[in-house]
């Protein structure tokens, strides 16, 4: 594959790294939780989601900071500052002695997990504006891959112990930190770069630009609502795969990389053309609705071969984000690129603090009453509150990034 500029595969990586140690906690927190702290499984479903939230909360604060820092500073030097924390992260989770230390290592990740703001900018300042949704999509794609090494890392190490996989996670982030150091130019010219100032270093003072352009706050609603709804994966399914269907950690393992074999083959192969084929704005409104229909399912879903297959169905949300991304890249311009992404990145955050209190206090309400799919209905109904928004505003869309 050629890439637009020789940053993109260092970025791609560096997100790819990101998501293989969130892939690694999943399969295995469950089993953590429970060895260190002793309960049930819907207490440790609660316990879970609390990480999720803590790991959320460091993410709001340190989005704009990143994105306003890598405006200031350039790209590559923040880029780096979080490898290196992620590393850290992994160390502490690793060798977390109690259900405390492993809060720790969610806050270090969280201000880690700003990367994304700084990496979508440095894919929107190496990319021309028209080909922007397709890069996009190879960030999802990187996103998608770091769902298929991660459970498999979680899944193949839990022999080892629950913590064994952390130690791999932390030597690949420091690999990557090398080789950014040593291969990464920066992408942000001097031109471009913009005073730092702690007025805008927050998540309403970076989406300033964004409200005033474009008229852009709809869709920003849209992400609102997506992103919460898309936390019932990482917040309940663990939990949910071993209430409804008792799997072990190596099958829950197995079922989460089969989710990112099937979103990286959609991102790689499907996203760029759904988009030059119907343009952004259709397929984000392709995406959700599949996921309606997902979500839905699975809540009805009996057996396992069912969930594998609703697994490949769902794999074709992956258009909505990328779709987003692209539309919103082109309210701003080069110099407020890296406000933005770190705005969306605390915009995700906020939904990262809410989704997982929402999918877990459900997952475990409807697992008391019976339905330990509920979450999944939940999810379904913040995904269709976000479709009828994208239909309404469809047209108006369509003007301002045609296909």
């Amino acid at each position: 594959m050629r890439f637009e500029h020789r940053a993109v595969p260092i970025v791609l990586a560096a997100v790819l790294i990101d998501t293989i140690g969130f892939g690694i906690v999943m399969p295995v927190l469950p089993t953590l939780i429970v060895q260190l702290k002793g309960g049930s499984l819907s207490d440790a479903a609660r316990t879970g989601g609390a990480l999720l939230i803590a790991f959320a909360a460091a993410q709001f604060v340190a989005g704009p900071v990143f994105g306003s820092l890598g405006d200031r500073f350039g790209r590559r030097p923040v880029l780096l500052a979080a490898m290196i924390a992620f590393a850290v992260d992994y160390a502490l989770m690793a060798f977390a002695p109690t259900v405390g230390w492993l809060f720790l290592g969610r806050v270090v990740a969280g201000v880690a997990g700003a990367i994304y703001g700084p990496a979508n900018a440095v894919l929107a300042d190496v990319t021309p504006a028209e080909k922007r949704g397709e890069v996009f999509g190879l960030m999802g794609a990187a996103f998608g891959a770091g769902f298929i090494i991660g459970p498999a890392i979680g899944g193949l190490l839990v022999g080892f112990g629950p913590r064994a996989p952390f130690v791999v996670a932390g030597a690949l982030a420091v690999l990557n930190a090398v080789w950014m150091a040593v291969a990464m130019p920066e992408t942000l010219a001097p031109a471009d770069r913009r005073a730092f100032d702690w007025r805008r270093a927050n998540a309403f003072g970076a989406f300033k630009p964004v409200f005033h352009a474009g008229g852009a706050t709809p869709l920003l609603i849209v992400a609102f609502c997506w992103q919460i709804g898309q936390m019932v994966y990482p917040a309940t399914w663990a939990f949910w795969c071993e209430i409804r269907f008792g799997w072990s950690p190596h099958m829950i393992g197995l079922s989460l990389a089969a989710s990112g074999i099937t979103m990286a083959l959609t991102q790689v192969f499907v996203t760029g053309r759904v988009i030059r084929r119907f343009g952004e704005a259709r397929t984000v409104m392709i995406g959700m609705v599949v996921a309606v229909i997902t979500f839905v399912a699975i809540n009805f879903a009996t057996a396992g071969w069912m969930v594998f297959a609703l697994i490949a169905l769902g794999s074709l949300t992956g258009l909505v984000f990328p779709g987003i991304n692209a539309l919103l890249s082109r309210s701003v311009d080069a110099a407020n690129q890296g406000a933005l992404q770190g705005g969306m990145a605390s915009l995700g955050s906020v939904a990262e603090v809410i989704g997982p209190l929402a999918m877990t206090q459900t997952l475990a309400f409807g697992t008391e009453h019976g339905t330990p799919g509920a979450a999944f209905l939940l999810a379904a109904a913040l995904a269709g509150v976000a479709a009828v928004i994208v239909a309404t505003r469809l047209v108006r869309w369509e003007r301002v990034a045609p296909a």
